[in-house]
């Protein structure tokens, strides 16, 4: 349960540490979900719903058993989570997004989330196996 919830704050930390370059300078992507949350009429404003969305369900399962409910939460949390992501790499050329301030936190995001997943089905079967 340790190893899940290490995991789980490792990830997203990472993930709110992703920097999107603008022309000037850098923002993090906390910041960005901030601004676009309260920009009406922009598309990204679903995405950036979806993603605090994500965010508010994943810590709401913070604490929970792992059942199989909660394990498809934490699934459709990581595609949440993602989607802004994907629609920003969409978006614009994929070149913009060639430095490390994205790469190493964006991987570490994907990387740390796709293991607590794995966490979070070991211990789902563990308790499976104890009922």
């Amino acid at each position: 349960m340790k190893r899940l919830k290490t995991l789980k704050i490792l990830s997203i930390i990472c993930y709110l540490l992703i920097i999107l370059m603008g022309s000037m300078i850098g923002l993090p992507f906390f910041g960005w979900l901030l601004f676009t949350l309260f920009d009406f009429g922009n598309v990204d404003q679903l995405f950036a719903i979806l993603a605090v969305l994500g965010l508010c369900i994943s810590f709401a399962t913070f604490n929970s058993p792992r059942t199989l409910k909660v394990l498809l939460s934490d699934i459709i949390c990581f595609i949440l989570l993602a989607s802004p992501l994907i629609r920003r790499m969409t978006a614009v050329p994929i070149e913009l997004f060639n430095y490390s301030a994205f790469i190493i936190p964006a991987s570490m995001f994907c990387l740390f989330y796709i293991l607590s997943l794995c966490f979070s089905f070991e211990q789902y079967l563990q308790n499976k196996k104890a009922y």
